[in-house]
């Protein structure tokens, strides 16, 4: 049970220390979907 909360506790840290991370670099899904060379057929 302990490693399961510690497994829970770790992924959720990981996602809001990415998501705080990749903000403040100013990366977003939309930079990334909406370059020159995407196209849209």
């Amino acid at each position: 049970m302990k490693a399961m909360l510690a497994g829970f506790t770790a992924a959720i840290l990981i996602f809001f220390g990415a998501w705080y991370a990749l903000d403040e670099v100013g990366t977003s899904s939309q930079d990334a979907t909406s370059g020159p060379n995407v196209r849209l057929e």
